[in-house]
């Protein structure tokens, strides 16, 4: 608990400080990635705010540019902020494919001995997160 020491400064209970940060954190996290649709205006209204389950779903879309999207989990303002926020995904919320490319075996992805061996799987291609050699930067500045 890396943040104890900070908030032994905010607060008389540390302890419950920390605790109620990771409770709402979780809470964040279990709403974004529950499986439920907000009414449309209802969604975007609070997506100024918070991330919302319509709008987190974009990030584990199996095309590459919505992937790299909406990283956030508690507040918006990070992928404001950094470029990253999608507000749809381009087939849409129902026809848009969850998962990643070229992983569809059940074995794979489903459980979670093949899940933890995903990232270990194929050779390492040009796509930005794998990427281990950069371009040399051009001249033409």
């Amino acid at each position: 608990m890396m943040k104890l020491p900070r908030c032994k400064r905010l607060s008389p209970m540390p302890g419950l400080l920390a605790v109620a940060t990771l409770l709402l954190l979780s809470a964040c996290a279990t709403f974004n990635h529950g499986n439920i649709r907000l009414p449309v205006r209802v969604d975007r209204v609070l997506r100024w705010f918070i991330v919302t389950p319509d709008m987190h779903r974009v990030h584990h879309s199996v095309e590459d540019d919505e992937t790299n999207s909406n990283f956030g989990f508690n507040l918006t303002w990070w992928d404001r902020l950094f470029g990253t926020y999608r507000e749809q995904p381009r087939a849409g919320q129902r026809g848009m494919t969850i998962g990643i490319h070229g992983h569809t075996d059940p074995h794979e992805v489903a459980r979670l001995p093949g899940m933890l061996a995903l990232p270990f799987k194929g050779p390492v291609n040009d796509y930005a997160i794998n990427r281990r050699h950069w371009p040399a930067p051009s001249s033409d500045a």
